[in-house]
C-alpha cells in the first residue's frame, strides 16, 4: 500500500514545491546572480550555431547580471523554466539542467565578473572549452563545473573578502 501512495505524494509534493519556488523571485532591484544546475548525465549539447558544451555529470553554476528594466525579477523569471527559443547561451545549457538554487545580491554595479573569477579560482571551478555567457567582457567563462555544489556560506564569506562593501548574498 505505501509504494502505491508514495509515488503519488512525492509527485504531488514536487508540483507544490515547484509552485513555491516559483513564488520566490527576487524583485525588479538590479543584482547578480547565480544559477546552481544540476547536471544529471553527462552532455554533448550544442550551444548556438558555433560550440558544443561536453561536460560530465555534476553541477553547474552560472553567473549573471540584471542592470536593466525590470532587474533580477525579469531575469530570473526567464531564467526559472528553459527558454522556447533561446537566446543566452545559458538558455541552450537550460533545456538539459535543471535549476536547483538561485543566488543573489542587489547591486547597481556589475559584479558577475567578480563571482566568475571566484568560481573558477576560489572554488577551483572547472570552465568549457568557450567563453560561456562572457561575450561583454574579458572572463574566460560565467559558467564552471563541480563534482559537488558550491558552499553559498563559503561563497557569501569569499564575495566579503574580496569586496568587504558587497551587498548580502540572498538565495532562493
Amino acid at each position: 500500500m505505501h509504494a502505491d501512495i508514495g509515488p503519488r505524494m512525492f509527485a504531488s509534493e514536487s508540483v507544490l514545491l515547484q509552485a513555491m519556488l516559483d513564488q520566490l523571485v527576487p524583485d525588479a532591484r538590479p543584482g547578480s546572480y547565480a544559477l546552481l544546475l544540476r547536471i544529471v548525465a553527462p552532455l554533448d549539447i550544442a550551444i548556438g550555431r558555433r560550440y558544443r558544451l561536453v561536460w560530465p555529470a555534476g553541477w553547474a553554476m552560472y553567473v549573471g547580471s540584471a542592470l536593466g528594466p525590470g532587474g533580477l525579477a525579469a531575469r530570473v523569471r526567464h531564467h526559472r523554466h528553459p527558454a522556447q527559443r533561446p537566446h543566452w547561451h545559458i538558455d541552450a545549457l537550460r533545456q538539459h539542467a535543471p535549476l536547483d538554487a538561485l543566488w543573489f545580491s542587489y547591486d547597481a554595479q556589475r559584479r558577475e565578473c567578480l563571482w566568475a573569477g571566484l568560481l573558477g579560482g576560489v572554488f577551483g571551478g572547472q570552465r568549457p572549452a568557450f567563453r560561456f555567457g562572457a561575450s561583454d567582457c574579458r572572463c574566460p567563462s560565467h559558467l564552471y563545473h563541480f563534482a559537488a555544489p558550491p558552499d553559498l556560506n563559503a561563497f557569501a564569506a569569499a564575495l566579503h573578502e574580496h569586496d568587504p562593501g558587497h551587498a548580502p548574498l540572498q538565495a532562493c
